[in-house]
This record gives C-alpha cells, structure tokens and sequence, in this order.
C-alpha cells in the first residue's frame, strides 16, 4: 500500500472541521509534544506534534505528526486516531482509552498502516498530563507524550 500524503492530509484536514463542528459545544482541546516508536522493519523513531479535539465526553479525534530515523534516513510520520475514553472525568488518577484509525509514513519506506492502540493518561479532566500508548500499526508501536488541554464549557458527565 502506498502512502499519498495529498489524500491523507485532505482527510486529515476534513475529519478536523467535522470534529470542531461537534466539539463547538464542548470546546475540549488538547496539544502536545509526542514521540512514537515502531518495532517492525525497518524500526522507526519519531518525535512531533500531536493536536486533538474531544466531539463528546468520551470520544476524542486526533492528529499526529512527527518527523525522525528509519534506517538511518529522515522519515515523517502522521496519524488520524479516534479515541474512546473509558475514564474522562478522572481529575487525580490516571485515565484509559482504546484509539483506532490510520498511520501513513514517508522515509525509508513509503506506507500506510491501521492503528490500533490502548492508553493511560494522567488526569484526563486535568489541565495537562503525560500518556502512554502501546498498540499497533506499522509493527508494535509505543507512545510517550505530554498534553495541555483548553476547557471552554461543561461535559455533560
């Protein structure tokens, strides 16, 4: 499967106007510095921008993008995840959530993969916090980021 960054950023970029349209009630925003790890071959390495959008209490669309090694070359890579959160009104302990959606890489390989992933997250209803994901796509996959969340309204819990 070849990846075409053209299609997946028009998706991208789609998929984030529907999110804010639903989000206009909630107003829940969330960015954030990420590094992804892929253990397939070739292994990849990347550190880079994450952004989302909650459309509910307990879904939340993302948007990842990062840039790094893979086999000793420059390698980009984006996801458009959609997240369900099992625990999002936890303001002092951790949160879980399963998250699904596509990956496409740029680098030592040209692909697109699908994604699937289980989180925890410091604090969910907290101003900001660390997550860690392990999943799937593009080989197992591990995640380390921290976000800063904008609350501009209440969740109906």
């Amino acid at each position: 499967m070849r990846c075409r960054w053209r299609e997946f950023l028009i998706l991208g970029a789609g998929l984030t106007v529907v999110a804010h349209g639903a989000a206009a009630q909630h107003r829940i925003r969330e960015l954030g510095l990420q590094s992804t790890a892929t253990l397939s071959d070739p292994a990849l390495a990347v550190v880079g921008l994450y952004g989302a959008v909650r459309s509910s209490g307990r879904t939340r669309l993302s948007l990842g993008l990062g840039a790094g090694v893979s086999k000793g070359e420059l390698a980009v890579r984006g996801e458009l995840l959609g997240h369900f959160l099992l625990s999002p009104d936890q303001r002092r302990k951790p949160g879980f959530y399963v998250a699904g959606g596509v990956a496409g890489v740029e680098g030592a390989v040209s692909r697109g993969y699908v994604v699937l992933t289980a989180g925890v997250e410091q604090h969910p209803r907290a101003r900001s916090g660390w997550a860690l994901e392990l999943g799937f796509g593009g080989g197992a996959r591990l995640t380390l980021a921290y976000r800063w969340r904008w609350f501009s309204g209440m969740l109906p819990y």
